[in-house]
């Protein structure tokens, strides 16, 4: 989401370095600048709705397009964004929209729009009604790609003010003459701005109740001002932490599920940890003292057989999910409960799917609102022995 520099007499929208995102050998006839009625389909994973062309297109009628800027039933006019005749399907933007949905509310920044800054997905829609988008999205990957039918609400997450003002950090593109940019989405090019909604325009906190967090300059921490607290909350929440148990926290940062986990077990000494990125590593040592830290890809040092045996597992992972070599260690372990935090639904759905395979089930599902104005949502997940 950006701005102009009004300073100077720009217009929202202004752009400047201008260069293709991704250089792609089209398949056939390129498509990208056409115009097409559609009535628009369901939410999908990724900030956009699937609408497919219908006979008023002619000889494009069932063209799948993924468009951005669109609610599910609407009636719009999309503009082709990516695309060529041999392609699967194409990407547009909605630029009119004949029918609105009943959820569509005009966008609080100037600069969210087609062709404009790519940072937010879902300002055109009322903040209940992108829970609830959030919500079917999460519903959808897992009855898609784990076979579970799922209950899942939203939940809004204090700190925030109406979706907007949570990014505590946020980074803009450096322009000439000491200006600044966002990128437009899937691209290059750069919208000039003054000041992005989301911006809280305050560095983080890294308190979370009583304990002080020490970060690197940089370095890896929740950007919206209440996930550090609601995660912890609903980790422990979901596991249950007893005196005496073994905890590993995996994809571990700078410690903050495991030293919760020391205060919940009673002795930082039953808490391993293991994190990728060195400086971090050395950090969680400093924030949770006394645990066993590892510093190291997870798959590689749970392979050397670090905490080999466990009661509790908290899986943090990035974007692309735990997959299947970390997931068949964590089993190995024989831990009584782990909790998932995700923050994709697709990963989330297709390791969900692993451990019900090696005999973990999805016993709760929290899902909450850390990225308002956005597609993201996070979840935290509660998987335990069958049966």
């Amino acid at each position: 989401m950006s701005a102009p520099d009004r300073r100077r007499g720009r217009r929202p929208g202004t752009r400047t370095g201008a260069r293709p995102a991704r250089a792609r050998t089209p398949k056939g006839r390129v498509r990208v600048g056409e115009r097409f009625e559609a009535e628009v389909g369901p939410v999908a994973h990724g900030g956009h709705c699937v609408a497919r062309l219908d006979a008023r297109a002619g000889e494009d009628a069932g063209r799948v397009v993924f468009v951005r800027h669109a609610l599910p039933g609407e009636q719009v006019v999309l503009v082709v964004t990516e695309g060529s005749d041999g392609d699967r399907f194409w990407r547009g933007d909605a630029v009119e929209v004949r029918t609105p949905s009943a959820d569509r509310v005009e966008a609080p920044c100037p600069y969210a729009g087609p062709g404009l800054c790519g940072g937010c997905d879902l300002q055109h829609v009322a903040l209940p009604a992108q829970r609830d988008l959030k919500a079917a999205v999460v519903r959808e990957q897992l009855a898609r790609l784990a076979g579970l039918d799922v209950d899942v609400t939203v939940e809004a997450v204090p700190g925030d003010d109406e979706g907007l003002r949570w990014r505590t950090r946020h980074h803009y593109v450096d322009l000439p003459g000491g200006r600044r940019g966002m990128r437009v989405h899937r691209s290059h090019e750069v919208v000039e701005v003054e000041d992005c909604l989301l911006d809280a325009h305050r560095p983080p906190s890294y308190d979370v109740g009583p304990h002080t967090f020490a970060v690197a300059d940089g370095g890896f921490w929740q950007v919206h001002p209440g996930a550090p607290g609601v995660l912890v909350e609903s980790v422990l929440a979901a596991l249950a932490p007893r005196s005496g148990e073994r905890a590993l926290d995996l994809y571990a940062g700078v410690g903050l599920f495991g030293r919760f986990l020391a205060d919940a077990v009673g002795d930082t000494e039953l808490v391993s940890l293991v994190e990728a990125d060195a400086e971090a590593a050395r950090l969680s040592s400093e924030n949770v003292p006394g645990a066993e830290v590892h510093a190291g890809p997870v798959e590689q040092v749970l392979a050397t057989g670090a905490a080999p045996e466990v009661d509790l597992v908290v899986l943090d992972p990035p974007r692309t999910g735990a997959r299947r070599v970390v997931v068949e260690q964590v089993v190995a372990r024989g831990p009584r409960a782990v909790a998932y935090v995700a923050c994709d639904p697709a990963a989330l759905a297709r390791d969900v799917a692993t451990f019900a395979g090696l005999g973990y089930e999805l016993r709760s599902l929290r899902a909450l609102d850390l990225f308002p104005m956005t597609h993201h949502v996070e979840c935290v997940a509660l998987l335990e022995r069958s049966g």
